[in-house]
């Protein structure tokens, strides 16, 4: 079955010997590969192909895994479906006439297609996870920090996170382990958790672990989603963990803080698609500016568009007061109140989307629609936390995904309850 998850099929071996020997690994196309095309869902970088890997693609052929090639992707990580990449949609494996979620759904669907054992993604406020609970799959979004993004093309610096997604728990935290630690060649890693065992921690155990749930991320979901969301909290108590309220009166500004924020880094980082060094030809002439204008006008789609314009808005003279400050303030109430809700309790669980997978074409006639659907991921990012997404059933045959959050390098905590789940 082939649901188009891949801009660029390959084979690239790695080595020998190694944890992931054996495993066939697909990887977003915003991921540097030496030597194969890297084109990030744009017409803007189409032909272009990088002269390096990425640390992430390092670490992977160095653990034996073998590359089967670039998926398809929101252009720029820019959409929740995988539907604005200029390569055409890719389809969910599950029900072919819905989106696999997005940005990082031609990694999803590869893994769920059986297209690749493993894929890497990138998420900047739920392109891991989305994805993941649309397809059925397990998507694990690091810590910020915990993952090199060197050889990662920038979308929102400060958000943005490699995460790997897998059908399983286990095989995702081994994935995790190959890729995790500090890197020179990117200031953002630390060196906290860089040795840690995920893989050990996914033993299904949950005697004991309190498990809080955030009141606001369950409000106004699909009521579908809630049956099965409840229905898993019922099994993971039955397995010896206790679940409570907790309150997190912040998010109801997230999605519009997070936006405000990734747009007006994406308006900066997509600077540098000037015509001069990326980008198609053009028939304009006369000075530079007009050049510079066309080769934009043409190589990027009306999402990123639309994202660039409303982040120059945002920090422009006279609103970077009035909209990026006060996102940023709201960020750091956001991860205080995740700071208290993760005193109380050792992880967070709510459903990973509050809908169920979109019918294609569905939401693009409605940007709004779309970014309000990420209401229950995009809180981690601005908090830099980790959190994973696992399958919790199926409603109306689509997939429903379970999101557990943990505190900052809390990782094992949420493989363990989410192997719990698994099970």
């Amino acid at each position: 079955m082939s649901v188009d998850a891949f801009i660029t099929e390959t084979t690239v071996e790695g080595d020998d010997d190694g944890p992931l020997a054996d495993r066939t690994v697909a990887i977003k196309d915003n991921i540097s590969t030496a030597g194969v095309r890297t084109t990030c869902g744009s017409e803007m970088l189409a032909d272009y192909v990088p002269p390096y890997d990425a640390t992430v693609v390092e670490r992977l052929k160095g653990a034996g895994a073998t590359l089967v090639g670039k998926t398809n992707m929101d252009e720029f990580g820019m959409g929740t479906t995988t539907e604005t990449s200029a390569f055409g949609p890719t389809r969910n494996p599950v029900d072919e006439s819905r989106v696999p979620g997005g940005s990082s759904g031609g990694s999803a669907a590869a893994v769920a297609a059986g297209e690749a054992d493993v894929a890497l993604g990138s998420d900047t406020g739920g392109s891991v996870r989305c994805p993941a609970a649309f397809c059925g799959v397990v998507g694990i979004k690091p810590t910020y920090g915990l993952v090199s993004r060197y050889g990662l093309v920038a979308y929102a610096n400060s958000l943005e996170q490699i995460g790997p997604l897998a059908p399983t728990v286990e095989e995702a935290a081994e994935v995790l382990e190959v890729i995790a630690g500090p890197d020179d060649r990117d200031a953002t890693t630390r060196a906290a958790g860089a040795d840690a065992d995920y893989a050990s921690a996914a033993d299904g155990d949950v005697e004991g672990l309190s498990v809080g749930v955030p009141t606001e991320l369950i409000e106004g979901a699909d009521e579908r989603v809630v049956e099965r969301f409840e229905a898993t909290l019922d099994d993971l108590k039955a397995q010896g963990a206790e679940t409570h309220e907790v309150s997190l009166p912040s998010v109801e500004h997230a999605v519009q803080a997070y936006y405000v924020i990734a747009m007006s880094e994406a308006s900066s980082n997509l600077a540098r698609f000037d015509g001069v060094r990326y980008g198609p030809e053009t028939d304009a002439e006369g000075n530079w500016n007009e050049t510079f204008a066309r080769v934009r006008e043409e190589g990027f789609g009306d999402e990123v568009k639309r994202r660039i314009l409303l982040g120059t808005y945002a920090l422009s003279a006279g609103y970077h007061d009035k909209y990026y400050a006060k996102a940023q303030d709201a960020r750091a109430w956001l991860k205080q109140d995740f700071d208290e809700a993760l005193a109380e309790a050792d992880v967070l669980a709510s459903p990973t989307m509050p809908v169920l997978p979109f019918e294609l074409g569905e939401s693009l006639d409605d940007p709004l629609q779309m970014y309000l659907a990420d209401a229950n991921t995009v809180p981690v990012n601005l908090a830099n936390l980790p959190a994973i997404s696992v399958p919790a059933g199926r409603a109306d045959g689509l997939p429903v995904g379970f999101q557990l959050i943990g505190p900052a390098f809390g990782e094992r905590d949420i493989v363990r309850a989410a192997s719990a789940v698994e099970n």
